[in-house]
């Protein structure tokens, strides 16, 4: 079929057609060898794979193809004669259909299709005014050239798409995702990566290279083409099935048919990454309530509020939708400055105490001794966004976009709003610029005066890249705004956000032993590290050092990725809470949350607030009320008595024993009641978003 629709007029379209298909399948070939050592795929899973990706990848084609099907479909004899009669009334026409179209679509979408009727209409113009002026050999020659040029961009953007899909598999080992997604709507910080990361200089001309050559491969066909003649009718009836086809595709087929299996290797390699994209731009936020097995809310909020009594708490309403709580602290109020880091991308396999062998954080490991380290804690996503959404609010991770993108999500109930109520000054400091992940907005709407590198001069930045300055010029900034806190006689609540721990993976040089210019992500946390024993040294010599609690801890670990849909190794990062006068060192090896952070820091403070939060004081949480929730942005992880409950699109609930060493996951029979936490919890979140109860 695709043969009889490709011949003829329609060759360049089977040519854009095969080429995708070709380049996609290539890469789903190369992307099986990299990971066939550690993927744990069975031998049939190849093929299946395989081949359901081809399936994707004809889809995806077919919609790549549209701009070519109209081209040859549209194309009109008119336009190579020296008629403007016909060509003048065309255009009326068109200006006449636009004003009447402006007028009735939102304005929001009108504007583009302006501009993209006007530039058709310029274009045509300026290809019928040269046209008038040429022979007819001359025209062919024109007509060919044109399409020349139209594969040529084609298939640098194809070849482009094949080698940023390898780049983005080597970092995530997962199709494009949520995370592609994000990197569209921040394209000077993602375009600066690139530069920085990658070797461009090499990889552009290597890449037009191959797209000439593919033009050059392909040169006879299009000189033969260029002279073949069909009726507007066969044109027509080729072009409607080239283009009924796509949409048959986008309704038929289902992205869930990609995940077959229990390997989530196999299910990535199963995809294609623009099909995936597509579904990702298309989920940005994921109703709970249509997506995910539910039941009655009130039962629901019943769970859930038994799960969260406890013998220092009390709910401050009978009505069952709510779960604000009154905490009281087991003895004085402890009015303690603290500050919070949140580390870029610190995985617990990084310490020597959790298991790593690298000594890429010797002073963090040194501090273990002298803190409060809990070695048993999980974040909860694999996205900045995430580990500030969980720090910040003590919120399960409900699904789709995170809560600090979402809009209208000021005066929310968060933890810089508990230290406000009690005379804090509340901070959050970042050594990029804020508007980045929406962080302005979220922790300016939500109380927190929002410092970033447009505070720094540009003296007192001694390296940065697209990402912001280095973490050591961010803790100076730090260190500086602290000391002002201290001269306003109020205490401090600062939450500061590294940086330096990201691709391109540089620093200044001089500092650690492994130089800038390996780029490498061991480089970069050894620098954090480092960064992160000259702030405490520093802060060590202040007046308000003893009278300060340092909170350290990751936002997420530095991959999430396994051949188990949600690995909990991927989610395992670690927190040192330090403060010498204040602390006593200790190992907490309960199983902890990252939304417990925030409920375990203010019961250290032994405060006495109102608490909406979901999470809970692990140090006075009893074993089996302990639990943890780690997720993707479709895939909701709950973790209790070391079972693993995972809820995903369409209604799908499964349970695992996860192996907390390797990651990997044994299936089990659901229990029932187990399950019925786990969703109570995500479904009551859910709701409190989604009805704007979840406010100060």
């Amino acid at each position: 079929m695709f043969h009889k629709l490709f011949n003829k007029k329609f060759l360049p379209v089977g040519i854009v057609f095969t080429a995708f298909v070709a380049v996609a399948a290539l890469l789903r070939l190369v992307l099986m060898v990299v990971t066939a050592s550690h993927s744990q795929m069975q031998w049939w899973q190849y093929p299946v794979s395989f081949s359901m990706g081809v399936m994707y990848d004809v889809a995806v084609a077919l919609f790549v193809c549209i701009p070519f099907v109209l081209y040859v479909w549209l194309q009109n004899d008119m336009m190579y004669q020296k008629k403007w009669k016909p060509f003048v009334i065309a255009t009326f026409i068109i200006i006449i259909g636009l004003v009447l179209f402006t007028n009735i679509v939102p304005k929001e979408f009108n504007k583009l299709v302006y501009q993209l009727f006007v530039g058709y209409i310029i274009w045509r113009f300026a290809l019928y005014v040269l046209l008038c002026f040429v022979t007819t050999k001359t025209r062919a020659t024109i007509r060919i050239y044109l399409m020349y040029f139209m594969l040529l961009i084609t298939f640098i953007i194809i070849i482009f798409n094949a080698i940023s899909e390898w780049f983005f598999w080597e970092e995530f080992s997962t199709r494009y995702n949520f995370i592609a997604v994000d990197y569209l709507i921040y394209t000077n910080e993602v375009v600066g990566n690139i530069k920085e990361s990658y070797p461009l200089g090499i990889i552009i001309p290597i890449i037009a290279a191959v797209a000439f050559a593919g033009v050059w491969l392909v040169r006879k066909l299009l000189q033969q083409w260029v002279h073949v003649c069909e009726t507007i009718t066969v044109r027509t009836v080729k072009a409607l099935i080239l283009l009924v086809l796509p949409a048959l595709f986008y309704f038929v087929i289902q992205e869930k048919w990609h995940r077959y299996s229990n390997n989530e290797y196999a299910n990535e390699l199963a995809g294609n990454g623009l099909y995936q994209f597509g579904v990702a731009f298309k989920n940005n936020e994921l109703d709970f309530y249509k997506f995910y097995k539910t039941m009655p809310d009130e039962a629901a909020f019943k769970i859930v509020r038994e799960q969260l009594s406890d013998s220092n708490s009390t709910f401050t309403s009978n009505d069952v939708f709510n779960i604000e709580r009154s905490i009281k602290g087991v003895g004085p109020e402890k009015k303690l400055n603290v500050v919070l880091i949140s580390v870029e991308s610190l995985s617990g396999a990084y310490m020597q105490h959790l298991g790593g062998t690298q000594n890429i954080t010797p002073y963090l490991d040194s501090l273990v001794d002298k803190s409060m380290f809990f070695e048993n804690l999980y974040a909860s996503g694999t996205r900045t966004v995430r580990g500030l959404e969980a720090l910040s609010l003590a919120l399960p991770p409900v699904p789709g976009q995170s809560i600090v993108k979402r809009p209208d999500n000021d005066s929310l109930f968060t933890l810089g709003h508990v230290f406000k109520t009690k005379g804090y000054t509340t901070q959050y400091i970042y050594g990029g610029y804020s508007y980045f992940d929406n962080m302005q907005a979220f922790f300016g709407g939500n109380g927190y005066e929002v410092i970033d590198r447009s505070a720094i001069k540009p003296s007192g930045i001694h390296y940065q890249n697209i990402w912001g300055v280095a973490d050591e010029d961010e803790f100076t900034l730090a260190i500086q705004t602290i000391d002002k806190n201290v001269a306003q006689q109020k205490p401090f609540f600062t939450h500061i956000m590294t940086v330096s721990n990201h691709r391109p993976f540089t620093y200044p040089d001089g500092r650690i032993d492994i130089p800038s210019a390996s780029q490498t992500r061991e480089g970069a946390v050894k620098y954090t590290d480092y960064c992160i024993n000259k702030f405490i040294k520093e802060a060590s010599g202040k007046p308000w050092f003893n009278n300060t609690v340092f909170v350290i801890v990751a936002d997420h670990c530095a991959g999430s990725a396994g051949s188990v849909q949600l690995p909990v190794t991927g989610y395992h990062i670690p927190m040192l809470i330090y403060s010498p006068a204040n602390i006593a060192p200790q190992r907490v090896s309960q199983l902890t949350a990252q939304i417990d952070i925030a409920p375990t820091l203010l019961g250290l403070l032994q405060f006495n607030y109102t608490s909406k939060f979901f999470g809970q004081d692990v140090l006075h949480t009893p074993a089996n009320k302990r639990r943890a929730y780690i997720s993707t942005y479709q895939g909701l992880g709950f973790i209790q008595n070391n079972q693993l409950i995972i809820q995903s699109p369409v209604k799908k609930i499964k349970q695992y024993q996860p192996d907390f060493t390797t990651g990997l996951a044994t299936p089990q029979p659901l229990n029932d009641s187990l399950a019925n936490v786990a969703t109570a919890f995500y479904q009551t979140a859910s709701w409190l978003i989604k009805n704007n109860k979840y406010h100060q």
